[in-house]
């Protein structure tokens, strides 16, 4: 028989289900209110989030800076401005009920700044700070110097081990609990390690057991594990509730929350869910992160598999068999290649995929003049929304492209500012857990049913 047992987390009792937290946009102080007014744990995204202008107008960030640095700067200003914004509507609509979690990705531009800058703001409004999609070694430390309860997003015991023995053991009484995040599951980006095939699905239960098992290693055994990716109904958990071997435990829920009345995002968006399939989420490697994604197979997703296709090995210096000379017609001097390049140079050339783009790993990439002016323009006009990306080749430490950027890649602010905010979910980049094509087949969501935040943790505590 299924039963739910309240749990603290984060200084109140609460239902051990979470709000997982969705960038830009997607997981808003409206959507996190509800959720902690329902009894339940709220979290809204710090990334980027959108704002209030001093007309009292919601507003998506905007960068019109001139050089990179500049709108660098904006971007962290916004974002500081969207998660006060953000956190002040969450503790409004959730009527001091539940708790207030905030979301950043550490790998994400100015992260450190935008923490001090919205917890010295709103402090008293977030119980708790998430953090993951990188090792954020000093995300415990600065929500511990402002009392908040920090959990770190880990997909391994060998990365929380990691964050542990680096920093998190000064920081023991303010580790609210440790979020295993499957790799395999969930969305967004994903924490494969070197030595996991994304290919090759694990089972999560060993890998939550030898999670718990260092927990207890030092002295945190009731530290709460919050599992997310693959969770859909609870039924289907019910051998890790009340588990010795698991402790304490909550269940995140990402992909669900789309699909209620508060979720922000756009009825095309909303309906697109409602069409999937088995096997229509894939993990995907084109992020500027550097990470592997799991999202939404579609034009966009598709665009990306085919651009990759068209590149070809080169070098700088004639050697066998690279012996046949390319002139780059974009400038800079030509490359060499072998015979059988030159034979798909041709066959792309004839296909109106004329013009060819360098990539960091020696290789020619073949693209329509259209497509190359549009990566081109994306490239120069970079935010610097993230502390390194690998699509513009810029990096914060030093407010400017380094490096060279890659054209394989994409302009990941411009796509998901786009899908937050009304764009066709067919042409941009749309985040999902592997466990979407569910809406279709659950009774629950029967004749496109779409609940309130509430009716879904209702729901939610019966099982299914």
């Amino acid at each position: 028989m299924f039963s739910l047992k309240s749990l603290m987390l984060s200084g109140a009792e609460v239902w051990p289900l979470v709000e997982g937290g969705k960038g830009i946009s997607v997981s808003t102080g409206a959507t996190c209110g509800a959720w902690a007014r329902a009894g339940a744990v709220g979290t809204f995204s710090a990334v980027n989030a959108d704002f209030f202008s001093e007309a009292g107008k919601l507003m998506a960030p905007v960068s019109p800076g001139k050089t990179w640095g500049e709108r660098y700067r904006e971007l962290i200003a916004q974002a500081i401005k969207g998660g006060v914004s953000q956190a002040s509507i969450a503790h409004e609509t959730s009527c001091g009920q539940g708790r207030i979690h905030m979301n950043v990705l550490w790998e994400m531009a100015g992260t450190e700044e935008i923490l001090h800058g919205i917890f010295s703001r709103a402090k008293e409004l977030i119980h708790g700070l998430t953090c993951g999609a990188g090792m954020p070694y000093k995300a415990a430390e600065i929500a511990a110097g402002y009392g908040i309860s920090c959990y770190p997003i880990v997909s391994s015991v060998r990365a929380f081990r990691a964050l542990y023995k680096r920093a998190y053991h000064k920081f023991c009484e303010f580790l609210g609990g440790v979020v295993y995040e499957d790799p395999w599951y969930a969305g967004g980006h994903n924490g494969f390690s070197h030595q996991e095939d994304v290919h090759c699905p694990e089972h999560p239960y060993a890998r939550v057991v030898a999670l718990r098992s260092f927990l207890r290693e030092c002295g945190l055994g009731t530290v709460p594990i919050i599992i997310a990716g693959g969770v859909w109904w609870l039924s289907e958990w019910v051998d890790w509730i009340d588990n010795p071997e698991v402790g304490p435990v909550a269940f995140q829920f990402g992909t669900r929350p789309l699909l209620t009345q508060e979720s922000p995002v756009a009825r095309a968006w909303q309906a697109l869910l409602f069409s999937l399939k088995k096997g229509d989420v894939l993990s995907m490697p084109y992020s500027p992160t550097g990470f592997f994604s799991s999202a939404v197979n579609n034009a966009f997703l598709q665009e990306l598999r085919d651009r990759s296709t068209r590149q070809i090995s080169c070098q700088d210096n004639a050697s066998p068999p690279y012996d046949i000379y390319f002139p780059l017609e974009n400038g800079g001097e030509g490359v060499y290649m072998d015979a059988s390049g030159q034979d798909q140079v041709h066959n792309w050339r004839a296909a109106g995929y004329t013009v060819p783009l360098r990539t960091p790993e020696k290789t020619l990439l073949f693209v329509t003049p259209q497509k190359a002016e549009a990566i081109r323009r994306d490239q120069t006009s970079c935010v610097g929304c993230l502390s390194a990306c690998r699509f513009s080749g810029w990096c914060q430490t030093q407010q400017g492209a380094i490096r060279e950027g890659d054209p394989r890649s994409f302009c990941i602010q411009k796509t998901l500012q786009r899908a937050a905010h009304g764009g066709d979910p067919s042409e941009e980049l749309i985040f999902s857990g592997t466990q979407a094509y569910r809406f279709a087949e659950d009774p629950y969501y029967a004749n496109g049913f779409i609940p309130t935040v509430r009716q879904l943790v209702e729901r939610l505590l019966t099982g299914y």
